[in-house]
């Protein structure tokens, strides 16, 4: 009877030091805060050009990971009005903002996306096909505050 409690017992301890080691893994270790380059922290593409051109940006802030294209996540914000960002850079349409780790807690996905689907806040294409198959998109609110993250386009479908 002994033996199998004492097995159980290294079942369920080895499983939540398992457990405990995943999380870990997932929410802290593959993140790095990230270095953003002075005078070109974000950068949006012109309307009429390819090549995307840094824009004013403050307070800049940002994680990323090495180990998937879509892990990075900015906030920011931006002198640059909504009206003159609109006629100057170009809109990125289907922009979902993807969850960020709970302790980057400038990043509020849900909030961005409502903002988003309400328009209270734009989208911009920062970066087509940054990584093969991810652009980085940016969304401004009307207030400055600005939000940057990765996401998945449709340039590898076939």
């Amino acid at each position: 009877m002994n033996v199998g409690k004492i097995t159980v017992g290294f079942i369920v301890i080895a499983s939540l030091l398992g457990g405990a080691f995943l999380y870990y893994t997932q929410v802290y270790a593959y993140y790095q805060p990230v270095a953003f380059q002075p005078g070109a922290e974000i950068m949006l593409t012109p309307v009429a050009g390819e090549l995307p051109e840094p824009i004013l940006a403050e307070d800049v802030t940002g994680i990323d990971g090495e180990s998937s294209p879509i892990r990075f996540r900015a906030c920011f914000k931006t002198p640059m009005t909504l009206a003159m960002l609109s006629e100057t850079y170009r809109i990125y349409d289907g922009a979902e903002p993807l969850n960020a780790p709970g302790w980057f807690d400038c990043f509020d996905a849900a909030a961005i996306g409502a903002a988003l689907e309400k328009g209270e806040a734009v989208a911009f294409l920062s970066q087509a096909n940054i990584h093969p198959g991810v652009d980085r998109v940016v969304a401004v609110f009307p207030d400055g505050r600005a939000y940057a993250w990765h996401q998945l386009n449709d340039s590898l479908e076939d």
